[in-house]
């Protein structure tokens, strides 16, 4: 499939812009875990790997797309009202009362399959909805995205083991591994390595690459759909928590700061 770089650059470029923006409008956004997967949301999006349609949300035959790091999803909101999926006024609206965006992406926004405000779930859910679409014989995909801290929680250890032993070869998980959890570099909580060696002991298939590289986040999702191999597949993006904005990017306790209007000024003023 012929690929666009340049357009998905400006499209990463522009959504790292505007998910700043909403930041701004609304500071208990947790921004830095809305910044590590832009390049991974901009590949499934705006790179047509998802197979979705905002004039048909419902569409049975549609790709499923599963943000388990829900605190870390704000980057959807410009996104998913750029592509129709709800109107973009909604956007100055978030996190006031009664708004449809808020702090913690729901299954109420057109656009989001389930609400994962808990972590550990995200991926459960995955596993079951692709299993049933196996079982449907539709051609359905799902995609999960998962932060590498949410790797702590037993529950999703139980998934990879039910996907691996039931070789649901319709489900992609993408690790957003950034390297920092909500009070530390996770490194120093539980070390997650090797972690590409614990995957294929769970009979999962492995692609490790730079979250941060559009070409290489794109070239590999579609490798991913389009194997025939019968197992389970996992994307270990190693991307950089806060990415873009430097005082976050070495912050070990990034993930609870949140960034002045001020702040966020400079910043698009630099990116522009």
């Amino acid at each position: 499939m012929k690929c666009d770089y340049d357009y998905l650059k400006s499209r990463a470029l522009w959504l790292r812009k505007e998910t700043l923006k909403l930041h701004s409008l609304a500071p208990e956004t947790r921004i830095a875990s809305s910044l590590s997967p832009i390049e991974i949301l901009t590949a499934l999006y705006y790179g047509k790997i998802l197979k979705v349609d905002s004039a048909n949300i419902n569409n049975e035959n549609r790709d499923r797309f599963i943000s388990s790091k829900g605190h870390g999803s704000i980057a959807m909101y410009p996104l998913l009202a750029d592509l129709g999926f709800f109107d973009k006024t909604e956007l100055q609206k978030v996190c006031q009362p009664n708004a449809l965006l808020g702090g913690i992406p729901d299954c109420n926004i057109p656009g989001f399959e389930t609400t994962n405000g808990s972590l550990g779930l995200g991926l459960g859910t995955g596993c079951g909805i692709a299993l049933a679409l196996k079982k449907k014989k539709n051609d359905g995909f799902v995609f999960v995205l998962s932060g590498d801290g949410e790797l702590f929680e037993g529950s999703v250890w139980e998934a990879i083991m039910f996907a691996g032993h039931n070789k649901i070869n319709n489900l992609i998980l993408i690790i957003d591994n950034n390297k920092i959890s909500m009070l530390d570099y996770c490194k120093n909580i539980i070390d997650l390595e090797p972690l590409e060696e614990k995957f294929k002991n769970f009979k999962w298939y492995v692609k490790r690459i730079d979250g941060h590289n559009i070409k290489e986040v794109y070239d590999t999702l579609i490798d991913l759909k389009t194997s025939d191999i019968s197992m389970p597949k996992v994307l270990i993006a190693d991307t950089v928590k806060g990415k873009g904005v430097p005082i976050l990017e070495t912050d070990s306790l990034c993930h609870i700061k949140s960034l002045t209007k001020e702040q966020v000024d400079n910043l698009l003023a630099e990116l522009n």
